[in-house]
């Protein structure tokens, strides 16, 4: 056996990922209208699984924010589907909210050729999971999130012992009852979303649970670190024409100025939106508003507080 490969009896029965769904045990003989109706009933059922555990997903947010307060990061792990996910939502933290690229990561088992290509195996492996958080140093400042739909997949597994191992915290995102990586996890997040409609196809609802959960993860976080004002990404990465465009936009948003005033504040704050908007309403220098913001921690409403006290 090799190591790290785990040999079992694989119970498929016993996930409820992987149960017939009555509801769509006659959608290939259906029309197309009544194909779609039957799909999005389904998907009707995942937001209220998800709203029965916010009070766990609020306990996950503010436990990442903690760790990355204090220079910390975060990792996502999964397989397949579930960590396409992970690296999808890490990827989107830099652009979107000004985030270093190694504040949010994202690993899937098989490495990034598995992105596009499914690597037959890779996801039976407990050590590959170890070696790719040791790859990245992970110690016990990290957050290590574990995915996978049906809660029993070995790399999973192996990688959120490990981060226990060595003192991270450790959350898991299943999408079925009594997962084992559940049991290993500091937070586990499990909603309840049922069977999927094409047997075992957990791309489908148990994917879009997941993608749900991780929306919340990662802009809870970057909303307590201070990356949004109002409900504003003031942090935003002006790393294209279209995402230039949108600063100019935010400035004027929470501003209230004109479009000649947004691009010649951002043109003196660099292109930053939050420092443009700063010193539009604080009525102070580049320097002085950037002095100011530090003292905030990035807050723009703290700030503006600290400016009247």
């Amino acid at each position: 056996m090799k190591r790290g490969f785990i040999l079992f009896m694989i119970q498929l029965e016993k996930l409820a990922t992987e149960h017939k769904n009555p509801a769509s045990s006659s959608i290939d003989q259906v029309s197309t209208l009544s194909m779609l109706q039957i799909i999005n009933n389904e998907d009707k059922k995942i937001a209220p699984a998800i709203e029965a555990i916010l009070p766990q997903i609020a306990v996950a947010v503010d436990t990442i924010t903690a760790h990355l307060t204090k220079g910390g990061r975060l990792f996502y792990i999964g397989a397949g589907t579930s960590g396409r996910l992970g690296i999808l939502d890490a990827s989107e933290c830099p652009p979107t909210y000004g985030t270093d690229p190694e504040l949010v990561q994202g690993i899937i088992a098989g490495g990034y050729a598995a992105i596009l290509t499914a690597q037959e195996g890779a996801e039976d492996s407990v050590s590959l999971a170890v070696d790719d958080l040791k790859a990245k140093t992970l110690t016990a400042s990290d957050v290590v999130v574990g995915i996978a739909a049906s809660g029993r997949t070995p790399y999973v597994i192996g990688g959120l012992t490990y981060a226990c191992e060595i003192g991270a915290a450790t959350i898991s995102i299943a999408c079925t009852p009594d997962a084992p990586i559940a049991s290993l996890a500091d937070i586990a997040l499990t909603p309840d979303i049922g069977p999927e409609v094409i047997t075992g196809s957990t791309r489908m609802k148990a994917g879009t649970a997941q993608k749900l959960i991780l929306n919340m993860l990662s802009t809870g976080t970057m909303i307590h670190l201070g990356k949004v004002y109002g409900n504003l990404m003031v942090d935003v990465k002006t790393s294209n024409k279209k995402l230039e465009e949108r600063a100019r936009r935010i400035v004027m948003e929470a501003t209230g100025c004109d479009r000649p005033t947004s691009i010649q504040k951002l043109k003196e704050a660099h292109g930053q939106a939050k420092l443009a908007i700063f010193m539009l309403l604080s009525g102070t220098s580049v320097g002085k508003a950037e002095n100011l913001l530090d003292e905030a921690h990035g807050f723009v409403a703290i700030a503006l507080k600290n400016l009247t006290e």
